[in-house]
């Protein structure tokens, strides 16, 4: 099959992992992707948040930024019918941006099949965190879209309500959770403990460190507990990291909260395979975490909040703890738990690796359920096409 895939990520983040996997996954299933999306992500590295475009967009105006964006669909339109002309593709595969109704209108011209991956409601996150200055268009925009796909593969089932409150039919959306590169991620890798981390008992949070993960808690709860093999170890960054150094060293425990910084996609397994207890203290309430699967397959005991994208994923003490969302008192305890009891901790890491088969948690999978939801959609396609040619004159 010959699938153009389309996206308007210019950033290398969380987004773009997803983006390269899938494409990675769908051409080692001898498929042949061809890609329009802005070329300034191919310049960035990873972690980077969209660089000039990026600065630009948040030096001008809002409503003047929102007009830029939904402008770029025209110059966007431009290069998809390109691409569609030159590589005559069977299929359009595309991630749901805001202010970006291009794709639909290349479909609906070309008469292609398109599926749309949504990995958020964008206009009500946007509204929520970032502020939207253009509601009518950004409403527009966010409707017009979902409603004219002819199939959404949201990565929750939160996240598919949405859909369907936005009038989407439910025989048109297939939830698919995101995955894992098992080649990559697996509990069979064998990576050496680090000097600092040898015969410890590895605290681990992976992400952009934020207020409300209140990791100063898991370090004042590291110090309460008095064992000096216990060590909290956070791979990213954050405005929190300076003070939660602070609080470590007024608690004399500095030697137990390690920073690994910023690293790179290739050198993630590594550092996952330095910790014992995964923490995953706050979660979007539609999201399906990246970091919480890597989590899952490198056998991590992870600690998460019982929120219901959470919980179409873990089982309390089966394959990790779960406390009551916004419950710090619950989750600290969660902690001690898994740091106390050995038994516990194994069983729920056994757990947590049996998830990603049992649950189909790969990029392999997913590139497979994509192309098998394409292959429905053709043949419908050639079934209509088939029943109006025999439809007999009235």
């Amino acid at each position: 099959m010959k699938i153009l895939y389309h996206h308007r990520v210019a950033s290398r983040d969380g987004q773009f992992v997803h983006i390269e996997a899938i494409i990675d996954a769908l051409r080692q299933q001898g498929h042949e992707v061809i890609v329009v999306a802005p070329t300034i992500s191919d310049a960035t590295e990873f972690g980077d948040d969209g660089g000039w475009m990026s600065k630009l967009r948040h030096a001008l105006p809002g409503f003047i930024s929102e007009l830029l964006e939904f402008g770029y669909s025209l110059y966007d339109f431009v290069q998809l019918l390109r691409a569609i002309k030159k590589h005559r593709p069977d299929v359009i595969y595309e991630r749901y941006n805001l202010f970006l109704p291009s794709g639909i209108w290349a479909k609906q011209l070309f008469n292609l099949p398109l599926i749309l991956e949504v990995n958020a409601p964008l206009y009500k996150e946007r509204a929520a965190y970032g502020g939207v200055h253009l509601p009518m268009l950004a409403k527009w925009s966010e409707l017009y879209t979902w409603r004219n796909a002819d199939h959404l593969l949201p990565v929750t089932h939160v996240l598919a309500d949405y859909l369907y409150q936005a009038g989407v039919r439910n025989n048109n959306v297939t939830v698919i959770a995101n995955g894992i590169d098992p080649s990559q991620f697996n509990v069979t890798t064998h990576y050496d403990r680090l000097p600092d981390l040898a015969g410890k008992t590895v605290i681990g949070f992976v992400g952009f460190c934020r207020e409300w993960h209140r990791l100063d808690l898991v370090v004042e709860t590291i110090a309460e507990m008095r064992n000096p093999n216990l060590v909290l170890l956070i791979v990213g960054i954050g405005s929190v990291l300076d003070d939660l150094q602070q609080k470590a060293r007024e608690l004399n425990i500095e030697r137990q909260l390690l920073i690994a910084g910023l690293v790179s996609r290739e050198e993630m397994p590594k550092w996952l395979a330095q910790v014992d207890i995964a923490l995953q203290p706050a979660v979007t309430p539609w999201c399906s975490p990246l970091k919480l699967i890597e989590y899952l397959a490198t056998g991590k005991a992870v600690v998460a909040p019982d929120a219901p994208n959470i919980q179409e994923l873990l089982v309390h003490e089966s394959n990790a703890l779960l406390f009551e969302e916004g419950d710090n008192q619950q989750m600290l305890a969660a902690i001690k738990r898994l740091v106390t009891e050995a038994d516990l901790k194994a069983d729920v890491q056994h757990q947590a690796v049996a998830t990603i088969e049992n649950r189909q948690l790969t990029w392999h999978q997913n590139a497979k359920k994509i192309v098998r939801r394409f292959q429905l959609l053709l043949q419908d396609k050639r079934g209509a096409i088939h029943h109006v040619a025999v439809k007999p004159n009235v």
